[in-house]
């Protein structure tokens, strides 16, 4: 189905060992290892930030969430409703947890995309006060920038990284001011809880923006994945490894049926205007360790819309095609690596690439230990003479859920 991705993992943690069968790849770089951090310091950011409507939940607030057939109407403050006659994009092809079945429409539902989540600062409570963090000045350098890997549904490691780093607080919410921070990618499948990935995601985005920072994320090859299984289902595509399907292939690939059960109307239009590709203080950041942006186009913004219009207008057959090429891994180990590396850079600018997508320990050979322990990963590993940074920790296979400042 996809060999180069098929490394499905347990439904739960708990549910038995998390190793995965050993890849014929070597060693090319080193790892960095960071100093403990003991504390944020933030450059004078460490006030808390109020958060009184974060994310998921601002959108609940201002924007339907789900359509008629759950019975949910969206009201402004005033009881009136809001965007009367508003009804949320879904699907195609809704999942049976939306009601639907393969090729349904909603008849009713019109092309309007909800809000993007840096529209603004969240709103207060009623009867909270709220005191936003003042915009950055002028020629007030930006707050630190940090990266998070693959995250995989692994939302209890996710919160204790993000913690540990000073980015969020005790009770889960931004704490990092002016700070940046970007996902790199693959927030489900294989973890248990991959919609509560996305929900903490859109949450911190929103609290970022209150507090002067940021908070935004990547598309990987699962977000393609699981848009895929939602959207069209069982309806066949064409595979170089026989007759499949977006959903047989999320299955394999370590699909969460919660996460299918529990995906809605704000999840699809956020996951699917994500970027494919992004540039941040000369960092080149992607999802994939692969070349097949190239093909795609030779800007950053020419590769995003060519994404975005693939995932609005084309059909089943064209968005798998697109999900195979991101699946692609490797492009940048051995001795091809750094002309891989440059031939991105050069087109896109930048001067090192970072990426998640290929588990640190595949790109270093120790799947395995001999003793019998998880593989150690002890921070980003830097290869290809340097040039590239891999993110992917392996929290599927007990590795870590690496999230690291940058520069590596």
């Amino acid at each position: 189905m996809t060999p180069e991705d098929r490394f499905p993992g347990p439904e739960h943690p708990d549910s038995g060992p998390r190793h995965q069968p050993d890849l014929d790849v070597l060693p090319y770089g080193t790892y960095y290892e960071p100093e403990p951090v003991a504390g944020y310091a933030g450059g004078g950011y460490e006030a808390e930030t109020y958060s009184g409507y974060g994310g998921a939940r601002y959108l609940e607030q201002h924007w339907p969430a789900a359509g008629p057939e759950h019975g949910h109407t969206v009201h402004a403050p005033n009881g009136q409703p809001e965007h009367p006659g508003y009804e949320p994009t879904l699907p195609d092809h809704p999942s049976p947890a939306h009601g639907g079945h393969p090729g349904a429409r909603d008849p009713g539902a019109q092309s309007d995309d909800p809000p993007t989540i840096e529209l603004g600062p969240p709103l207060a409570e009623p009867g909270l006060p709220y005191h936003p963090y003042p915009a950055p000045g002028p020629g007030e350098p930006p707050g630190p920038l940090y990266v998070v890997g693959d995250v995989h549904g692994y939302l209890d490691e996710l919160r204790a990284e993000l913690r540990q780093q000073g980015i969020i607080d005790a009770d889960g919410h931004w704490s990092a001011g002016r700070s940046r921070i970007w996902f790199l990618g693959d927030f489900t499948d294989r973890g248990p809880d991959g919609i509560g990935v996305i929900d903490l995601v859109m949450q911190l985005a929103a609290e970022a923006a209150a507090a002067g920072g940021y908070c935004r994320a990547l598309m990987g090859n699962h977000e393609l994945l699981f848009l895929g299984a939602a959207r069209y289902g069982d309806e066949p595509v064409q595979s170089t490894a026989g007759t499949a399907s977006f959903l047989a292939a999320w299955r394999l690939n370590g699909g969460q049926q919660s996460d299918l059960e529990r995906l809605e109307g704000h999840h699809i239009s956020w996951l699917s205007r994500l970027p494919a590709i992004a540039l941040e203080d000369g960092h080149l950041l992607l999802h994939s360790d692969t070349t097949a942006y190239l093909e795609y186009g030779e800007s950053i913004a020419e590769v995003n819309d060519a994404v975005h219009d693939l995932l609005a207008d084309e059909g089943v057959d064209e968005w798998w095609d697109c999900f195979r090429r991101f699946t692609k891994r490797f492009a940048f180990r051995g001795d091809a690596g750094p002309l891989a590396v440059r031939e991105l850079l050069e087109t896109y600018g930048g001067t090192r690439v970072v990426h998640g997508h290929s588990p640190i320990p595949y790109l270093t050979g120790a799947v395995h230990a001999d003793d019998g322990m998880p593989p150690h990963v002890p921070g980003p590993y830097v290869y290809a003479e340097d040039l590239a940074v891999a993110m992917d920790g392996g929290v599927t296979m007990e590795g870590r859920l690496l999230v690291s400042r940058l520069p590596v």
